[in-house]
């Protein structure tokens, strides 16, 4: 019983780490990738099946954003786009427009892995890796 009891305490302190991460909105952003504010022109600057991001003001931090990891996961939009599951990303880029459409522009590879909807705006959960 005992064993039990720690089960659905652990299965509890699981489900409530998956909510303690930033919300914000994300589209997907399409190609020509570079030069990118980070890294330029550079090529190696995109990780392994092209899951990177460009960021919006609140988190670029001056540039010190570059780099960053985050885990990202759909919560919800128009017409049910979420996939279900998280998708790990590499900020590469800062989103030059003014205003930003969205927290963060994910590559067309990182939204299609979250997203059923490539022309979607999505509300996202996302925690720093």
């Amino acid at each position: 019983m005992a064993y039990l009891a720690i089960l659905v305490v652990l299965s509890l302190f699981y489900k409530a780490s998956l909510v303690f991460g930033d919300i914000g909105t994300a589209i997907s952003y399409t190609p020509p990738y570079i030069p990118t504010k980070c890294y330029g022109n550079r090529q190696d600057q995109f990780p392994p099946g092209n899951l990177f991001v460009s960021v919006s003001e609140g988190l670029w931090d001056n540039g010190a954003a570059c780099g960053r990891q985050y885990r990202l996961r759909c919560l919800n939009g128009s017409n049910k786009p979420c996939k279900g599951g998280t998708v790990d990303v590499k900020v590469v880029d800062f989103c030059s427009k003014r205003p930003c459409p969205s927290t963060i522009l994910m590559s067309t590879e990182a939204f299609a892995a979250v997203s059923n909807s490539p022309n979607a705006k999505i509300n996202i959960e996302f925690i720093q890796l």
